[in-house]
Formats: C-alpha cells, structure tokens, sequence
C-alpha cells in the first residue's frame, strides 16, 4: 500500500520519521540517514523499482555537479549541465510515456523530482549557487518524501542548505506545522473531494446529460475543486517538513484575485512558474527582435502545459496561457511604467475577467480529450437552464469556497499565529476534531490529489 499523503498511513509515516529523526538531532550524519532512509522507504511503498531508479539518476546528478564545482571550462561544464537535463527528461519521458507504452504502471510520478533535481546542477552550472561534496545531503535532499509527490519545487542548494543547520522546533513553529496540516486536510476532504464527486466528475464524464447552467457550474466548482486539491497537499507538504524543522516555499497566494495573467501566475503554483522563469524561458534565446520575448512566452507555456502531458488539451492549456500572458506583457509594455492609480470597479472587473480566462483554459486541463472539451463548451454555449442535479448542500459547499477566496492574509495570518501559540491540549482537540469532521463528512475516502499523477 502507498503512503498517499493525506491518508492515515502517510500521517502515521510521518510521526515515526518525526520521533526518528528528534532523536538523532544532533548528529548531522544521523539526521541525513534518517531523512534518507524515510525517502525512499516513501518512494518504495509505491513500487520497488524506485528503490534503484531515484539512487541510480541521483547519484549520476550528484556526480556530474561534483565536475560542475571542479572544472571551469567552458565546453565541459555545458557538457555536463546537457548530460544531466538528459538523463532527467529521459526519466521525466519514460517513467510517464514510455512506461505506459510497454504496459507499466509507474504509480509515483516524477514530474517534481526531475524538476527538483534540475535546479541543482542548472545553478551550479550558472554558478547560482554552491554544491555540497556531500552525497548523503545531496540524496536526502533532491528526494525529499514531503515534496516528491506534487511539490512545491524547492531548490536542492537550499534544502541542502537547510539540512546542515540543526534547528531546533519550538512549540510555535510545532503548532504552525499542524495548523497548516489541518487546513490542508480540510481543503482536500471537505471542499476540493466533495465538488469533484457531487458535480465536477459527472459533468466532465457525461457533458450531455446535464444543462448549460449546470455545466458552467461545474466549470466553476472546478476552478474551486483543483485550488484547494493542491493548495490543500503543499499546506500538508510544508507542515510535515515544518516538523523536522524544514521551511518549504508557499506556493499559492489568492490567484484567483489576480488583475491579469501576469499576476495570476505570481500567485498561481508559484514553485513551478518561477521554475519556468528561471530555467526555461530565461535560457531561451533572446533574439534581436522586439517579437522574441512574446514568443518566448508562448513557447514556455506550451512545454509547460505539455510538462502536464503530451496531450491536444494540455497543448492548447499551454497556448491559452502563452498568447494570454503574451498580450497581457504587450499592453502593459503599451501602457509604460507610469500608471494612474486604478480606480476599484476596474481592478474588479478585470480580477473578473481574468478568472474567467483561466477557468475557459481550465476546461482543457480537465477535459478527457478536445472533443470533451468541446463537449462542455457546446453545452454551457446552449444557455440551457436548470440546476436540477445540484443540491443545496453542494452550492452552499461552493460558496464557503468561494467566500475561503476573499479571507484576507492578515485574517490567515492571525489565524495560524492563534493557533500556534495555544496550549497543546489545544492544537490536539482541533486535530481530533479535524479527523472526525472527516470521518463523518468524507467517509468514502479521500481520492489521491490532482497532481500527484503528474
């Protein structure tokens, strides 16, 4: 059985690392071993064969950043950069496509590792940052079990970094982790599950069974379901590696109150488009044209949707975006860099406009194929009413949701600074209370995240 995170299994994983690892703090060797040990007995519940595929592509990454610290000639050190974005698109490439091609079924994706795994010798490689001689930090980092499912991309260099200082957890920071669990839990069980299974699935599979309004509905209750799906795993991800005294960067900000596609993607899965940024669309040739940078653009966000999978409706996910972000840098490149305030009802409209690009877009990321996609959009084109197949209970599902939107991060930031600097026996009742609004509310089980299959 695998240790999805969010389940039982996973939590109960989890706690053992946590007492493992405390008890080995201070030894830096103990530590490395335990955290190693935990990584790939995690990668090991989902199939065997990572037990030699992570170490073999790890330890070949962890010798050629070795040469990329050692030699300073030009022509070695972008040979050895090229060997290893090979021998991490091939894995990227074989453990999704190929794999399934001859007949495999590969139940742990390895999407953020290799991306993970890239930062590394990619900032070595532009001297970004220092590598570490150590091979036992290097492994205990570049799989680092909190993060290998579905993120959020963290730089190898600083996990590396982090792993060398032993700091100690205090009971705040404790209550901090476990706040974030909690809300994590919620999102998943309780709000992304509950809109998949009572609309979202049943539309997206059978699109013509159900009205116009209802398949806008589900559009929207999408946009809502796949947030707080992954935005629930990172707020487990960073709370579980908060507990072994690990920062991981936040990955989500309110997208969904973005102006523009440019600030969407300032607050959308920000690990991977500041990965795009920085490894992908900056190394792409600049060119003497005023044109490149727009190309640029669109050409990031297509390998980006393709990165998704080699699919019609991931490539046209991508293209949205491109031309979108594209257009959005060309008006404002338009407009210059001096810019009257922006009066309230603009700045809403265009917070409007914006989700209901990224929700058009959404329908192909969700969509089983472009006919399906098109199938959605013919039925929400038909303007057909009624709501006959929502419950009161899921719309009013949908707007907590949409209302969790509009919680400002002062109002979070409080929250979780309350909740940390409370008595234990307080932060043990809210985590008992949390398990049994689960249990009652979600007791088919939690459906494995979104992104955990990427």
């Amino acid at each position: 059985m695998s240790l999805q995170a969010g389940s039982s299994s996973y939590f109960l994983f989890a706690a053992a690392v946590f007492l493992l690892y405390w008890m080995a703090a201070a030894s830096r060797l103990a530590r490395l071993a335990v955290i190693l040990l935990a990584n790939y007995f995690f990668c090991a519940r989902f199939g065997l064969i990572y037990l030699w595929l992570i170490p073999a592509c790890s330890t070949a990454d962890y010798l050629l950043g070795l040469g990329l610290m050692r030699w300073r000639h030009a022509a070695v050190r972008r040979a050895l950069v090229l060997l290893s974005v090979a021998i991490n698109l091939s894995l990227l490439l074989g453990s999704r496509h190929a794999a399934s091609a001859w007949g495999w079924t590969l139940p742990l994706g390895l999407s953020f590792y290799t991306f993970q795994a890239l930062t590394y010798t990619l900032d070595l490689y532009r001297r970004d940052a220092e590598g570490t001689y150590s091979l036992l930090a290097y492994l205990s980092a570049v799989s680092f079990f909190p993060t290998l499912q579905a993120g959020p991309i963290t730089r190898v260099a600083e996990l590396v970094g982090q792993f060398a200082k032993q700091r100690p957890l205090t009971r705040t920071e404790g209550g901090r982790a476990f706040f974030l669990i909690a809300l994590g839990l919620l999102k998943k069980a309780l709000l992304a599950d509950y809109l998949a299974d009572n609309l979202v699935n049943r539309v997206f599979d059978t699109p013509n069974l159900y009205s116009g309004a209802e398949a806008l509905l589900a559009v929207y209750a999408y946009s809502l379901q796949l947030y707080f799906d992954f935005s629930g795993y990172t707020d487990i991800a960073r709370g579980t590696a908060a507990l072994l005294g690990i920062q991981l960067p936040i990955n989500f900000d309110r997208p969904y109150l973005a102006a523009n596609l440019t600030e969407f993607w300032r607050r959308w899965h920000l690990s991977f488009s500041n990965w795009l940024r920085d490894y992908l669309y900056f190394s792409l040739p600049g060119g003497r044209t005023k044109a490149m940078p727009y190309v640029n653009l669109v050409v990031t966000m297509l390998l980006g949707g393709l990165w998704h999978g080699l699919t019609g409706t991931f490539a046209v996910w991508g293209l949205l975006h491109g031309f979108g972000l594209a257009a959005t840098r060309f008006y404002q490149a338009r407009r210059g860099r001096h810019r009257a305030p922006v009066p309230a009802w603009r700045r809403g409209a265009a917070i409007l406009a914006t989700y209901h690009f990224v929700c058009l877009t959404w329908i192909f990321f969700r969509a089983g194929s472009l006919a399906n996609a098109g199938q959605i959009l013919s039925r929400i084109a038909s303007l057909t009413p009624g709501l006959e197949n929502v419950t009161p209970l899921f719309g009013g599902i949908l707007l907590l949701g949409a209302a969790a939107m509009l919680v400002r991060k002062s109002w979070y930031t409080r929250a979780m600074e309350g909740f940390a600097n409370s008595p234990f026996l307080v932060h043990g009742a809210a985590l008992a209370l949390v398990a049994a609004a689960l249990q009652l509310l979600g007791g088919q089980g939690s459906a494995p995240f979104v992104y955990s299959r990427f």
